[in-house]
């Protein structure tokens, strides 16, 4: 018998996650999960998928209670758990049945006592600021805004609704936040660029410091990963568009101008004054130069070096970064060259020994 206050797990049928993925349900519609797992870790309470053909020998094995099976897949294979749920992309399933497993904690508003709140600052209720948070004069925070513990937002800053800042975020002055963000721990936003004007000659004069005056603005529905940091513009503003999600560990600087529904992945870095586009993609660990322009719906690849424009909707790698297929030759021609090379100098050792 479970304790008072102990809240039991969610339960889900087979039949329900049909209903919910719009599936077609091969097996017991009885059957019932309480979690989601893997193939190779799932065990009889757990739902699983399978995507792709390389995690066959997977499932053959699995003990998942039930599994979400793209069509090709599930009518290929006798083998391994009898209860299926056919859907046509089980990764997209997936998003319909973990709202439901993992439903998200209620939040209590309320600002706690620690928290520090300058004078002018206003809100619509509910809200939430945590523990040892500190929110600057005359800031405005929307709706349904929950504000983790040691959370900084300085002066004026502009919160939209249903926002959320993990514990330890800071948002300098001059940032605002659209709607329905999420930030995660230790984000920085509106922090300086770095824009400094180099000392003259050999004299020892120090770098002098370019005021950096410009806001950082957050649209709506953008995510921005632990630890990424995005620079207030210099005289201009810095733009995160609509709908955009960033990993963490991202350095975005200023006056760049982010477009809608960019997938930035972890470590990438971009210089200032650069122009993404929409519907752009950088992948990990992919560098970007100052004062250059990624077409629409370009894709860069793992540790892309872009320090030219980028066509819309093309796909580049390597550094300098370039069209991807002929990086592929590139490097296919230069892993050949080692070939080439022991050939050579068996030539020249044959000529030398001819020549005795």
């Amino acid at each position: 018998m479970p304790s008072a206050g102990t809240r039991l797990a969610p339960r889900l049928s087979a039949a329900e996650v049909a209903t919910l993925t719009r599936g077609q349900l091969i097996g017991s519609g009885d059957v019932a999960v309480s979690g989601i797992a893997p193939l190779d870790r799932a065990g009889p309470d757990d739902l699983s998928f399978l995507a792709g053909r390389r995690y066959l020998p997977y499932f053959q094995h699995s003990r998942a209670g039930i599994v979400l099976c793209k069509p090709d897949l599930s009518a290929e294979v006798v083998e391994g758990p009898p209860c299926r749920v056919v859907v046509r992309d089980p990764h997209v399933a997936l998003l319909s049945v973990i709202p439901v497993l993992y439903p998200e904690p209620a939040w209590e508003p309320g600002v706690h006592p620690t928290a520090i709140v300058g004078r002018g600052t206003t809100w619509r209720e509910p809200v939430a600021i945590g523990p040892y948070a500190v929110v600057g004069r005359e800031t405005r925070l929307g709706k349904n805004v929950r504000i983790g513990a040691g959370c900084v937002l300085g002066d004026g800053v502009e919160v939209g609704d249903d926002v959320r800042l993990y514990p330890q975020v800071v948002c300098y002055s001059g940032t605002i936040v659209g709607s329905r963000v999420i930030l995660h721990a230790g984000a920085r936003l509106g922090s300086d660029g770095f824009g400094y004007i180099p000392g003259q000659g050999g004299g020892g004069e120090l770098p002098r410091k370019i005021p950096q005056v410009g806001r950082c603005i957050i649209g709506d529905d953008v995510e921005i990963g632990a630890n990424t940091t995005v620079d207030r513009g210099s005289v201009d503003d810095t733009v995160i568009g609509a709908g955009t999600k960033i990993d963490n560990l991202v350095q975005i600087g200023h006056n760049c101008r982010i477009g809608a529904r960019c997938l930035i992945a972890g470590q990438a870095g971009i210089a200032g004054s650069t122009h993404v586009e929409d519907d752009v993609f950088l992948a990990g660990q992919a560098g970007l130069a100052d004062h250059v322009t990624i077409g629409r719906g370009a894709r860069v690849t793992v540790q892309g070096g872009v320090i030219g424009d980028i066509e819309p909707g093309a796909t580049v790698s390597g550094y300098p970064a370039r069209s991807h297929r002929e990086f592929l030759r590139a490097q296919g021609a230069l892993y050949r060259l080692a070939k080439i090379v022991d050939d050579l100098e068996a030539l020249v050792q044959r000529s030398r020994e001819s020549d005795r």
